[in-house]
Protein backbone atom coordinates (compact mmCIF):
# COMPACT_ATOMS: atom_id res chain seq x y z
CA UNK A 1 0.00 0.00 0.00
CA UNK A 2 2.69 2.39 0.48
CA UNK A 3 4.50 1.68 -2.60
CA UNK A 4 1.52 2.29 -4.71
CA UNK A 5 0.86 5.73 -3.05
CA UNK A 6 4.69 6.79 -3.34
CA UNK A 7 3.53 6.07 -7.30
CA UNK A 8 0.22 7.42 -7.09
CA UNK A 9 0.26 10.41 -9.87
CA UNK A 10 -2.78 11.77 -8.54
CA UNK A 11 -1.66 12.16 -5.13
CA UNK A 12 1.72 13.55 -6.50
CA UNK A 13 0.22 15.94 -8.38
CA UNK A 14 -1.99 16.86 -5.55
CA UNK A 15 0.88 17.09 -2.86
CA UNK A 16 3.30 19.59 -5.76
CA UNK A 17 0.03 21.51 -6.28
CA UNK A 18 -0.43 22.12 -2.53
CA UNK A 19 3.89 22.66 -1.85
CA UNK A 20 3.45 25.13 -5.25
CA UNK A 21 0.66 27.20 -3.42
CA UNK A 22 1.64 27.19 0.01
CA UNK A 23 4.91 28.42 -1.35
CA UNK A 24 3.41 31.43 -3.53
CA UNK A 25 1.83 32.43 -0.13
CA UNK A 26 4.76 32.22 1.65
CA UNK A 27 6.45 34.66 -0.72
CA UNK A 28 3.89 37.20 -0.99
CA UNK A 29 2.86 37.03 3.11
CA UNK A 30 6.97 37.27 3.97
CA UNK A 31 7.03 40.22 1.08
CA UNK A 32 4.13 42.03 3.09
CA UNK A 33 5.71 41.17 6.52
CA UNK A 34 9.30 42.34 5.11
CA UNK A 35 7.85 45.59 4.23
CA UNK A 36 5.62 46.52 7.09
CA UNK A 37 8.47 45.41 9.02
CA UNK A 38 10.59 48.47 7.11
CA UNK A 39 8.11 51.45 7.02
CA UNK A 40 7.83 50.32 11.38
CA UNK A 41 11.81 50.81 11.52
CA UNK A 42 12.37 53.58 9.51
CA UNK A 43 9.09 55.50 11.10
CA UNK A 44 10.78 54.70 14.38
CA UNK A 45 14.34 56.02 13.54
CA UNK A 46 12.51 58.76 12.21
CA UNK A 47 11.14 59.78 15.66
CA UNK A 48 14.69 59.19 17.04
CA UNK A 49 16.32 62.47 17.57
CA UNK A 50 19.49 62.98 19.42
CA UNK A 51 18.86 66.10 21.07
CA UNK A 52 15.69 65.00 22.83
CA UNK A 53 18.77 62.90 24.54
CA UNK A 54 19.35 65.66 27.08
CA UNK A 55 16.14 67.19 26.91
CA UNK A 56 14.41 66.71 30.62
CA UNK A 57 11.16 65.01 30.84
CA UNK A 58 8.35 67.42 31.37
CA UNK A 59 6.19 66.64 34.45
CA UNK A 60 3.71 63.50 33.38
CA UNK A 61 6.47 62.85 30.44
CA UNK A 62 7.80 59.62 29.64
CA UNK A 63 10.02 58.90 27.78
CA UNK A 64 11.87 55.48 26.42
CA UNK A 65 14.95 55.51 24.45
CA UNK A 66 15.79 52.53 22.28
CA UNK A 67 19.48 51.34 20.88
CA UNK A 68 18.92 51.35 16.85
CA UNK A 69 21.32 48.03 16.70
CA UNK A 70 18.58 46.42 19.19
CA UNK A 71 15.80 47.46 17.31
CA UNK A 72 17.06 46.55 14.26
CA UNK A 73 17.68 43.14 15.79
CA UNK A 74 14.44 43.06 17.24
CA UNK A 75 12.74 43.55 14.13
CA UNK A 76 14.48 40.85 11.60
CA UNK A 77 13.50 38.48 14.55
CA UNK A 78 10.11 39.28 14.45
CA UNK A 79 10.10 39.29 10.83
CA UNK A 80 11.88 36.23 10.53
CA UNK A 81 9.01 34.43 12.89
CA UNK A 82 6.03 36.00 10.91
CA UNK A 83 7.39 34.93 8.04
CA UNK A 84 8.01 31.45 9.32
CA UNK A 85 4.27 31.27 10.40
CA UNK A 86 3.18 32.22 7.95
CA UNK A 87 4.94 29.68 5.48
CA UNK A 88 3.94 27.00 8.02
CA UNK A 89 0.00 28.00 8.23
CA UNK A 90 -0.12 28.40 4.52
CA UNK A 91 1.20 24.83 3.58
CA UNK A 92 -1.54 23.42 6.86
CA UNK A 93 -4.53 25.59 5.23
CA UNK A 94 -3.34 24.69 1.27
CA UNK A 95 -2.68 21.25 1.84
CA UNK A 96 -6.55 21.18 3.19
CA UNK A 97 -7.89 23.29 0.39
CA UNK A 98 -6.64 20.71 -2.19
CA UNK A 99 -7.80 17.84 -0.13
CA UNK A 100 -11.33 17.24 -1.89
CA UNK A 101 -9.31 17.69 -5.51
CA UNK A 102 -6.95 14.48 -4.02
CA UNK A 103 -10.60 12.43 -2.75
CA UNK A 104 -12.20 14.09 -6.74
CA UNK A 105 -9.00 12.03 -8.77
CA UNK A 106 -8.84 8.99 -6.20
CA UNK A 107 -12.63 8.68 -6.87
CA UNK A 108 -11.79 8.80 -10.50
CA UNK A 109 -9.51 6.61 -10.70
CA UNK A 110 -11.37 4.07 -8.49
CA UNK A 111 -14.13 4.09 -10.61
CA UNK A 112 -11.84 3.18 -13.91
CA UNK A 113 -10.76 0.21 -11.87
CA UNK A 114 -14.21 -0.90 -10.97
CA UNK A 115 -15.53 -0.68 -14.05
CA UNK A 116 -12.61 -2.35 -16.29
CA UNK A 117 -12.50 -4.98 -13.48
CA UNK A 118 -16.78 -5.42 -14.22
CA UNK A 119 -15.66 -5.57 -18.05
CA UNK A 120 -13.34 -8.66 -17.93
CA UNK A 121 -15.58 -11.09 -17.21
CA UNK A 122 -18.13 -10.04 -19.74
CA UNK A 123 -15.20 -10.10 -22.62
CA UNK A 124 -13.44 -12.88 -21.72
CA UNK A 125 -16.68 -14.82 -22.41
CA UNK A 126 -17.65 -13.31 -25.46
CA UNK A 127 -14.28 -14.03 -26.14
CA UNK A 128 -14.41 -17.73 -25.39
CA UNK A 129 -17.81 -18.22 -27.41
CA UNK A 130 -16.59 -16.65 -30.34
CA UNK A 131 -14.28 -19.04 -30.43
CA UNK A 132 -16.54 -21.73 -29.84
CA UNK A 133 -17.90 -20.68 -32.82
CA UNK A 134 -14.83 -20.14 -34.88
CA UNK A 135 -14.16 -23.75 -34.50
CA UNK A 136 -17.18 -25.13 -35.46
CA UNK A 137 -17.34 -22.93 -39.08
CA UNK A 138 -15.87 -25.00 -41.98
CA UNK A 139 -13.20 -23.44 -43.53
CA UNK A 140 -15.13 -22.08 -46.54
CA UNK A 141 -18.07 -20.84 -44.23
CA UNK A 142 -18.67 -17.15 -45.70
CA UNK A 143 -18.92 -16.15 -42.32
CA UNK A 144 -16.01 -17.23 -40.93
CA UNK A 145 -14.26 -14.46 -41.82
CA UNK A 146 -16.46 -11.97 -40.52
CA UNK A 147 -16.10 -13.84 -36.65
CA UNK A 148 -12.61 -13.88 -37.33
CA UNK A 149 -12.78 -10.04 -37.28
CA UNK A 150 -15.40 -10.17 -34.12
CA UNK A 151 -12.51 -12.37 -32.22
CA UNK A 152 -9.91 -9.17 -33.53
CA UNK A 153 -12.44 -6.73 -32.18
CA UNK A 154 -12.62 -8.35 -28.66
CA UNK A 155 -9.14 -9.22 -28.22
CA UNK A 156 -8.79 -5.75 -28.79
CA UNK A 157 -11.46 -4.27 -25.93
CA UNK A 158 -9.91 -6.96 -23.17
CA UNK A 159 -6.41 -5.18 -24.26
CA UNK A 160 -8.12 -1.71 -23.78
CA UNK A 161 -9.76 -2.62 -20.52
CA UNK A 162 -6.58 -4.50 -19.41
CA UNK A 163 -4.63 -0.94 -20.39
CA UNK A 164 -7.38 0.64 -18.20
CA UNK A 165 -6.63 -0.94 -15.67
CA UNK A 166 -2.80 -0.58 -15.88
CA UNK A 167 -3.68 3.68 -15.81
CA UNK A 168 -5.52 2.68 -12.70
CA UNK A 169 -3.00 1.30 -10.86
CA UNK A 170 0.14 3.50 -11.82
CA UNK A 171 2.73 1.20 -10.49
CA UNK A 172 5.94 1.39 -12.08
CA UNK A 173 6.29 -1.88 -13.67
CA UNK A 174 9.23 -3.54 -14.93
CA UNK A 175 11.10 -2.09 -18.47
CA UNK A 176 9.33 -3.44 -21.36
CA UNK A 177 10.93 -5.28 -24.24
CA UNK A 178 11.62 -3.46 -27.29
CA UNK A 179 8.77 -3.05 -29.93
CA UNK A 180 8.92 -1.73 -33.03
CA UNK A 181 6.98 1.61 -33.77
CA UNK A 182 5.90 1.21 -37.20
CA UNK A 183 4.44 -2.36 -37.21
CA UNK A 184 2.67 -0.71 -34.39
CA UNK A 185 1.22 2.64 -36.31
CA UNK A 186 0.34 -0.16 -39.07
CA UNK A 187 -1.61 -2.14 -37.56
CA UNK A 188 -3.38 0.61 -35.78
CA UNK A 189 -4.02 2.58 -38.98
CA UNK A 190 -5.26 -0.61 -40.73
CA UNK A 191 -7.46 -1.36 -37.30
CA UNK A 192 -8.91 2.31 -37.59
CA UNK A 193 -9.62 2.84 -41.63
CA UNK A 194 -12.65 1.05 -40.85
CA UNK A 195 -14.15 4.16 -38.75
CA UNK A 196 -12.61 6.60 -41.17
CA UNK A 197 -13.72 5.25 -44.82
CA UNK A 198 -16.93 5.20 -44.37
CA UNK A 199 -17.21 9.05 -44.38
CA UNK A 200 -14.35 9.19 -46.88
CA UNK A 201 -11.67 10.09 -44.42
CA UNK A 202 -7.63 8.88 -45.21
CA UNK A 203 -5.31 7.65 -42.45
CA UNK A 204 -2.25 7.63 -44.06
CA UNK A 205 1.36 7.14 -42.32
CA UNK A 206 4.28 9.08 -43.16
CA UNK A 207 8.23 8.07 -42.15
CA UNK A 208 11.21 8.93 -43.31
CA UNK A 209 13.35 6.72 -40.91
CA UNK A 210 15.22 4.19 -43.06
CA UNK A 211 14.91 1.50 -39.71
CA UNK A 212 12.22 0.82 -37.94
CA UNK A 213 12.68 2.38 -34.44
CA UNK A 214 11.83 0.60 -31.38
CA UNK A 215 10.76 1.83 -27.24
CA UNK A 216 10.02 0.76 -24.48
CA UNK A 217 6.91 -0.09 -24.46
CA UNK A 218 4.41 -3.14 -24.64
CA UNK A 219 3.14 -3.88 -28.32
CA UNK A 220 -0.20 -3.67 -27.08
CA UNK A 221 -0.07 -0.22 -24.97
CA UNK A 222 1.56 1.90 -28.27
CA UNK A 223 -0.92 0.38 -30.41
CA UNK A 224 -4.03 1.25 -28.03
CA UNK A 225 -2.22 4.91 -27.70
CA UNK A 226 -2.03 5.50 -31.41
CA UNK A 227 -5.52 3.96 -31.71
CA UNK A 228 -7.04 6.30 -29.08
CA UNK A 229 -5.34 9.57 -31.03
CA UNK A 230 -6.26 8.27 -34.45
CA UNK A 231 -9.64 7.82 -33.20
CA UNK A 232 -9.67 11.07 -31.49
CA UNK A 233 -9.15 12.76 -34.95
CA UNK A 234 -11.65 10.92 -36.83
CA UNK A 235 -14.06 11.82 -34.34
CA UNK A 236 -13.44 15.60 -34.83
CA UNK A 237 -12.25 15.27 -38.65
CA UNK A 238 -14.52 16.68 -41.82
CA UNK A 239 -15.69 13.96 -44.13
CA UNK A 240 -13.07 13.49 -47.58
CA UNK A 241 -10.41 15.00 -45.27
CA UNK A 242 -6.84 13.08 -44.30
CA UNK A 243 -5.54 12.54 -40.73
CA UNK A 244 -1.69 11.72 -41.14
CA UNK A 245 0.64 9.69 -38.92
CA UNK A 246 3.51 10.76 -38.44
CA UNK A 247 6.92 9.14 -37.22
CA UNK A 248 10.25 10.50 -36.93
CA UNK A 249 13.41 10.20 -35.02
CA UNK A 250 14.98 13.18 -33.01
CA UNK A 251 18.08 11.95 -31.38
CA UNK A 252 16.91 9.62 -28.52
CA UNK A 253 13.11 9.89 -29.17
CA UNK A 254 10.56 8.50 -31.26
CA UNK A 255 8.03 11.41 -32.34
CA UNK A 256 4.64 10.06 -33.59
CA UNK A 257 2.45 13.07 -34.71
CA UNK A 258 -1.20 12.78 -35.67
CA UNK A 259 -2.24 15.49 -37.80
CA UNK A 260 -5.93 16.36 -38.60
CA UNK A 261 -8.18 18.74 -40.60
CA UNK A 262 -10.59 19.54 -38.62
CA UNK A 263 -11.64 22.52 -36.67
CA UNK A 264 -8.95 22.65 -33.37
CA UNK A 265 -9.96 22.32 -30.12
CA UNK A 266 -12.39 24.84 -28.62
CA UNK A 267 -14.37 25.18 -25.36
CA UNK A 268 -11.77 23.69 -23.48
CA UNK A 269 -8.35 24.48 -22.54
CA UNK A 270 -5.65 22.42 -24.94
CA UNK A 271 -3.46 21.43 -21.79
CA UNK A 272 -6.62 19.42 -20.65
CA UNK A 273 -7.71 17.39 -22.94
CA UNK A 274 -5.48 14.48 -21.46
CA UNK A 275 -7.14 14.84 -18.20
CA UNK A 276 -8.99 11.87 -16.93
CA UNK A 277 -13.19 12.79 -17.72
CA UNK A 278 -11.73 16.23 -19.11
CA UNK A 279 -15.16 17.27 -21.57
CA UNK A 280 -15.32 20.12 -23.46
CA UNK A 281 -19.12 22.38 -22.97
CA UNK A 282 -21.46 21.16 -25.61
CA UNK A 283 -21.59 24.25 -28.69
CA UNK A 284 -25.00 25.12 -30.89
CA UNK A 285 -23.68 22.05 -33.12
CA UNK A 286 -23.70 19.36 -30.59
CA UNK A 287 -19.46 18.97 -30.74
CA UNK A 288 -17.70 18.75 -28.01
CA UNK A 289 -15.77 21.58 -28.14
CA UNK A 290 -14.38 21.03 -31.62
CA UNK A 291 -15.88 21.31 -34.97
CA UNK A 292 -16.11 17.77 -36.38
CA UNK A 293 -18.62 16.17 -39.06
CA UNK A 294 -22.02 16.56 -37.11
CA UNK A 295 -23.82 15.99 -33.70
CA UNK A 296 -24.89 12.62 -35.02
CA UNK A 297 -22.13 11.14 -36.41
CA UNK A 298 -19.88 12.18 -33.24
CA UNK A 299 -19.41 8.91 -31.22
CA UNK A 300 -19.72 9.64 -27.35
CA UNK A 301 -16.14 10.60 -25.74
CA UNK A 302 -15.82 10.09 -21.62
CA UNK A 303 -12.90 11.77 -21.55
CA UNK A 304 -10.69 8.42 -21.14
CA UNK A 305 -9.19 7.65 -24.26
CA UNK A 306 -6.68 10.16 -24.45
CA UNK A 307 -6.14 10.39 -20.54
CA UNK A 308 -5.01 6.39 -21.07
CA UNK A 309 -2.31 7.82 -23.98
CA UNK A 310 -0.86 9.93 -21.15
CA UNK A 311 -0.73 7.29 -18.32
CA UNK A 312 0.78 4.59 -20.63
CA UNK A 313 3.49 7.23 -21.89
CA UNK A 314 4.34 8.37 -18.57
CA UNK A 315 4.72 5.12 -17.78
CA UNK A 316 7.35 4.67 -20.34
CA UNK A 317 9.27 7.62 -19.70
CA UNK A 318 7.17 9.57 -22.68
CA UNK A 319 5.01 12.04 -22.84
CA UNK A 320 1.56 13.57 -25.36
CA UNK A 321 0.90 17.17 -25.59
CA UNK A 322 -0.68 19.09 -28.47
CA UNK A 323 1.95 20.15 -30.86
CA UNK A 324 -0.68 22.54 -32.52
CA UNK A 325 -4.00 23.26 -32.69
CA UNK A 326 -6.52 25.64 -35.16
CA UNK A 327 -8.97 26.25 -37.62
CA UNK A 328 -6.94 24.61 -39.79
CA UNK A 329 -6.49 21.11 -37.59
CA UNK A 330 -5.07 19.89 -34.46
CA UNK A 331 -1.80 18.04 -34.02
CA UNK A 332 -0.93 15.54 -31.32
CA UNK A 333 2.15 14.45 -30.30
CA UNK A 334 3.32 11.12 -28.60
CA UNK A 335 7.15 11.47 -27.57
CA UNK A 336 8.64 8.22 -26.50
CA UNK A 337 12.69 7.33 -25.72
CA UNK A 338 13.95 5.33 -28.40
CA UNK A 339 16.05 1.63 -28.46
CA UNK A 340 19.22 1.39 -29.60
CA UNK A 341 18.26 -0.78 -32.96
CA UNK A 342 20.59 -3.92 -32.71
CA UNK A 343 21.48 -5.54 -36.06
CA UNK A 344 19.62 -8.77 -36.87
CA UNK A 345 16.55 -7.77 -34.06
Amino acid sequence: MTRRAENDVDATAVRRASRVVGLQITIASGALVIAAIGVAFFFVLDQLRPAELAEKPRPGEHKIYIDTTEAMVAFVVVGVLAVAVAGLASLIITRRAVEPLGRALRMQRTFVQDASHELRTPLAVLDARLQILQRALAADDPSSPIVAELRTDTRALIDIVNDLLLAAEPVQDAPAGPTRVLSSVGRAVDAMRVLAEPHGILVQVDSDTEQDPQVAMPAASLQRCITALVDNAIAHSPDGSTITVAVRVQGRTVLLTVTDQGGGIQGIDPRRIFDRFARAPRTATGDAGVASRSASSTRPSFGIGLALVRDLAARAGGSVDVAATGDDGTVLRLSLPSLPIRSGS
